[in-house]
């Protein structure tokens, strides 16, 4: 900021347009302002500043079930992997043995356990659950089921557990082709349980590539899927479904760690188009079933969802799901953004590490969270797409700090802030001054081995 009387006009500015978010009412001036955005809108993708803090997840929880009961969304889409998520999925639509969510959700094995195992996701697939068996989907003119609102996951790193999930599908549908899947995937030997380690084989020079054999398993469940459709009933579709992404997620985990060692815009590049193949797919296949458009609310960090072009990524060359979302969808899309300026956040030390409840530092002078910090409002949002003085002030590139699932302190500046141009980075932004540490389910606190994302050390 350039000068004190600057400072003290932009404050003011912004206090006059800053809207509240009230504390004990779910925010309801924030999920009216939302929904009256929504219309038309195919995608709304929700953030948070944080992999760790409770406030995020149950704001973006309430709005989300807003958007389900009043404007008919159909899916949650979310920062998770698929086989992961699907368990989830299963059970919140009444298909699965768990008896409760505690159970749905403990396919959540490796670090970060505490992402998605926690008390705010415990309450809000609990709540969806209870609303898919209460309502039940229907189409507009009151005639046959449309299915369940579902919960799904669109990341990559489950390329194991991907695998054994396109095998336990072929044993039950196709007992020969599954024995051809095993000699496929075998081609990773000692690796199969350590995809970073096959990375590195690869890159050294030490082992060929498989990128042949997990293209040709693709392309052979893809051939097949009619006939395995037709032949299994009533949720054949869904399974089948399933089992293709499992697939696909496969192949292109084994790209990513190839890429591991190439350096991060290659494999930040290779996840989030991942992602967002991954959810146009989904939007495809629920089109399908519901014969009409489908609207799907997307959660993951902000570093994924706001435009990445108009922050320092893009600068570096890379890009994100909000990015080709945008790009794409443009009016058919939101984007939400979340910060905070001060509280305590459940993050890691290191990798692999326990989970901790860790305070947050006062923020950096001159960024969005220093400013937000400033005004007498200490829960408010901004609709960006409103213009006005407020939105041009701030057309210059700010700090915004960006918390993985690794918190680093003492390296606050280099770990966890970032350049970014707010309005175009987002359509709206929700500060929430002082916030609490996001509370994890009683879990296993580890990852599954040799399982260790291109998001160390930051973790976002």
């Amino acid at each position: 900021m350039a000068d004190i009387d600057f400072d003290y006009h932009l404050i003011d500015v912004l206090e006059q347009d800053a809207r509240p978010v009230a504390e004990y009412d779910a925010g309801r001036e924030l999920i009216r302002a939302v929904r009256e955005h929504v219309k038309g809108k195919k995608f709304v993708l929700i953030g948070e500043a944080s992999h760790g803090t409770a406030e995020f997840y149950r704001l973006r929880a309430e709005i989300t079930q807003q958007l389900i009961v009043e404007d008919g969304f159909d899916a949650v889409a979310v920062e998770a992997d698929w086989p992961d998520a699907y368990r989830v999925n299963r059970f919140v639509a009444g298909r699965s043995e768990d008896k409760d969510a505690d159970a749905a959700l403990s396919n959540f094995e490796r670090f970060p356990t505490w992402m998605w195992r926690n008390t705010e996701v415990f309450a809000f697939i609990t709540w969806l659950r209870n609303y898919n068996q209460e309502t039940g989907r229907y189409k507009r003119e009151q005639q046959a089921p449309v299915g369940s609102v579902g919960f799904y996951g669109l990341d990559l790193y489950s390329m194991t557990t991907s695998m054994q999930a396109v095998l336990a599908y072929l044993d039950k549908v196709d007992p020969e082709e599954a024995l051809a899947a095993r000699g496929r995937y075998g081609c990773f030997g000692q690796f199969i349980e350590n995809p970073q380690a096959y990375g590195y084989a690869i890159a050294s020079g030490r082992w060929d590539s498989c990128e042949q054999e997990v293209i040709a398993q693709l392309m052979q469940l893809q051939r097949k899927g009619r006939f395995y459709v037709e032949k299994d009933g009533a949720f054949a579709g869904n399974e089948y479904f399933s089992a293709q992404q499992n697939a696909e997620l496969v192949k292109n985990a084994e790209e990513y760690y190839r890429a591991m060692f190439r350096g991060r815009p290659n494999t930040w590049n290779l996840r989030d188009q991942h992602m967002f193949e991954t959810l146009e797919k989904l939007a495809s296949h629920l089109e399908d079933q519901l014969k009409r458009e489908a609207r799907i609310v997307v959660w993951a960090h902000n570093s994924h969802l706001g435009n990445a072009a108009a922050t320092e990524m893009g600068h570096r060359g890379e890009f994100n799901i909000g990015q080709l979302v945008t790009e794409k969808y443009r009016d058919k899309s939101l984007r939400i953004g979340f910060s905070t300026s001060r509280g305590t956040v459940t993050a890691a030390t290191d990798w692999d590490g326990a989970a901790e409840t860790k305070t947050v530092r006062e923020p950096l002078a001159g960024s969005y969270e220093e400013i937000f910090s400033q005004l007498e409002k200490k829960r408010f949002f901004f609709d960006l797409t409103a213009g006005g003085e407020a939105v041009g002030l701030f057309e210059e590139e700010r700090l915004q700090r960006a918390i993985g699932v690794i918190y680093r302190p003492e390296t606050e500046r280099m770990s966890h802030y970032f350049y970014a141009c707010l309005p175009r980075q987002f359509d709206f932004m929700i500060h929430i001054d002082k916030t609490g540490a996001l509370q994890p389910l009683p879990a296993f606190v580890h990852r599954r081995a040799g399982e260790m994302d291109e998001t160390y050390p930051s973790g976002l």
